[in-house]
């Protein structure tokens, strides 16, 4: 994930597995078993009240309220059937593997909005002069105002998939 996120492990596991899981994210200070779904709530919660924002990634029914106070609730489930309320995504078991170019694409998607804006903007700027200066018929007006809703959002399609296809081979 990179240095500027710190990694909780809140699991309701015994501990058995403790000194192999604090290797892979390089401390011991942050890993808890032994955690009841209280537990792991009461946890997001303290580090909210310290400024923290949270995303939290559960497996089970047992999550649910961690994933619905964090700021984003992600469920890995082997089923893709599964459905969790409290979630804002869900990520298929198979496809964790590719995690860390999911969270990288979603970083990057706000120039996709940005650039949906700049190219929204652009637009009723020029239509808007031409219609100010008379140069533009109601029957044209008509037809461009979708055809303005329908460019940008072919633009946030073919982007978000180009940029979508680029993360997935990083």
């Amino acid at each position: 994930m990179g240095k500027e996120h710190q990694i909780s492990i809140l699991s309701g596991d015994t501990d058995a597995e403790k000194d192999r899981i604090a290797s892979l994210i390089g401390t011991e200070d942050r890993v808890y078993f032994q955690q009841k779904p209280s537990d792991k709530l009461n946890h997001i919660r303290n580090l909210q009240t310290e400024g923290k924002h949270i995303m939290m990634i559960g497996d089970g029914l047992n999550d649910a309220g961690a994933l619905k106070q964090s700021e984003v609730g992600i469920v890995i489930a082997q089923d893709h059937n599964n459905f969790s309320p409290a979630c804002d995504a869900i990520l298929s078991t198979d496809s964790f593997s590719k995690f860390s170019s999911y969270i990288r694409y979603i970083k990057q998607s706000k120039w996709i909005i940005f650039g949906a804006f700049v190219l929204a903007f652009i637009y009723n700027a020029v239509g808007l002069s031409f219609a100010v200066a008379g140069n533009l018929s109601l029957v044209i007006a008509a037809i461009l105002m979708p055809l303005s809703s329908i460019s940008v959002v072919v633009y946030g399609v073919l982007s978000s998939f180009v940029l979508f296809k680029f993360n997935l081979k990083k």
